[in-house]
């Protein structure tokens, strides 16, 4: 078996060298699906896109033991559209060649959605050719003091074009309100009280001058700018921990900010606070955060979006943050929403976490992976895998109860495939202590 189980499954007796497939088109396939036949006659994939394809292939690759493939029979096809992994290059700066390696990661799950946390108090990485200063100052700082950096135009249109040969799209996020803290130290007027420059960890101590004119065409001339570089159909623009902001202020600045960036043509993601707003444009997507068990308020915003026309992405902390450590004794990562083992990982369903927001409602999942203690990509790897399969798995398998022994015994397998790859994993697994 493989990882994400697929729809349909059947072994057969027999093994057979692997060779290349032979690829057709089948166009009764759904988006993204595929067929995969293995025996003695060949290696067949069916697929009505290229997508499909190239999703039967990772299966391919996880099937594969000393050269050679068993013979079976597949039918597959993702349960949701949206299937994310998020890597934070605000608080920790990574280089185009580290979110390369972590799009290969990913890819071999099938996610098919990596967003960038681009800005954050503690960094601004993207270039915003009307306001150079977010990039020659804002970028300079990262937590630690490591001196920080940011993508070109040409550099991050490199990291787009290298996704989409993965069939994997880049989702930006300009994070505001708050979280603007490198913002305003480039630019002291898009802030209302002094700033310095920031390399800690704390969050909700920054905000926009809500009220003024020069924070909207801020926004106007960054989100133009991005939307731009951006073929993918979403754009992220943050909107939580504003705690810095009165909730006059917060609503204010969502319903004109939204009214702005809605302007260029992207479907916009907010992470479930932006709900708080009745004035979002129709088909806003809202991002939960919050618990498995919602914290006050979550739940009511996170149906908001529903309500206006949008749907749900859901990144349950406690279960869905790779940042988390695993067990108390892990080298890195936080502990604010865990620890988070890899059956807590598993045994969770995105459809049974808000009341209202059931499978219709959602358009996705998304693993986010938060960077205060990660100083190069391979921390990065380290929390990731393996728990990021049982992400994959929820986003990806069919809907029904889950059996985490018989998953455990695929992703024994998968931990061998990630020491042939040399991707670095924890390595308590499975995580039970």
């Amino acid at each position: 078996m493989v990882i994400p189980a697929p729809a349909s499954m059947t072994v057969h007796d027999g093994w057979r060298d692997l060779t290349d497939p032979t690829v057709s088109t089948d166009r009764s396939i759904a988006a993204e699906g595929y067929s995969l036949e293995i025996d003695a006659a060949g290696i067949r994939i069916a697929s009505s896109d290229e997508a499909g394809a190239f999703y039967a292939r990772q299966t391919l690759l996880q099937l594969t033991a000393d050269g050679r493939v068993p013979y079976v029979s597949i039918s597959d096809q993702p349960r949701f559209a949206y299937r994310g992994a998020m890597l934070d290059v605000a608080r920790h700066f990574f280089g185009v060649e580290d979110v390369k390696r972590y799009i290969d990661d990913i890819a071999l799950l099938k996610f098919n959605y990596l967003h960038l946390h681009l800005t954050d108090d503690q960094g601004w990485r993207i270039r915003i050719d009307s306001w150079p200063e977010l990039t020659a100052a804002g970028a300079t700082t990262e937590i630690g003091g490591r001196g920080g950096g940011f993508y070109s135009k040409q550099q991050y249109c490199e990291i787009v074009d290298y996704a989409a040969e993965r069939f994997i799209t880049v989702v930006p996020e300009i994070d505001m309100p708050g979280h603007t803290n490198a913002a305003s130290v480039a630019y002291p007027r898009l802030s209302d009280t002094p700033v310095v420059p920031y390399e800690g960890i704390e969050v909700g101590f920054s905000s926009l001058a809500i009220r003024s004119e020069t924070t909207y065409q801020f926004v106007d001339d960054v989100v133009r700018e991005v939307a731009a570089m951006t073929p993918g159909p979403y754009l992220h623009l943050g909107g939580d921990e504003s705690l810095s902001t009165t909730d006059d202020d917060f609503l204010y600045f969502i319903a004109r900010a939204t009214a702005i960036a809605a302007k260029y043509g992207k479907t916009l993601i907010g992470w479930h606070e932006m709900g708080r707003s009745t004035e979002l444009p129709v088909g806003t997507i809202g991002q939960y955060w919050s618990f498995t068990t919602p914290q006050e308020g979550a739940a009511e915003h996170t149906l908001s979006f529903v309500q206006q026309g949008g749907q749900i992405i859901m990144s349950p902390a406690d279960v869905a943050y790779l940042d988390q450590k695993y067990d108390a004794l892990t080298e890195l990562g936080l502990e604010w929403a865990g620890p988070t083992s890899i059956p807590e990982s598993y045994e969770w369903d995105p459809a049974t976490i808000v009341p209202g927001v059931g499978e219709e409602q959602l358009l996705g999942v998304e693993a986010p992976m938060w960077t205060e203690t990660l100083a190069d990509i391979q921390d990065v790897e380290y929390l990731a895998f393996p728990r990021i399969a049982s992400i994959a798995e929820i986003a990806w398998s069919p809907a029904g109860p889950r059996d985490f022994a018989e998953f455990e015994s695929r992703l024994d397998r998968f931990v061998t495939l990630l020491d042939t790859l040399r991707i670095k994993h924890y390595v308590g697994f499975p995580g039970k202590n």
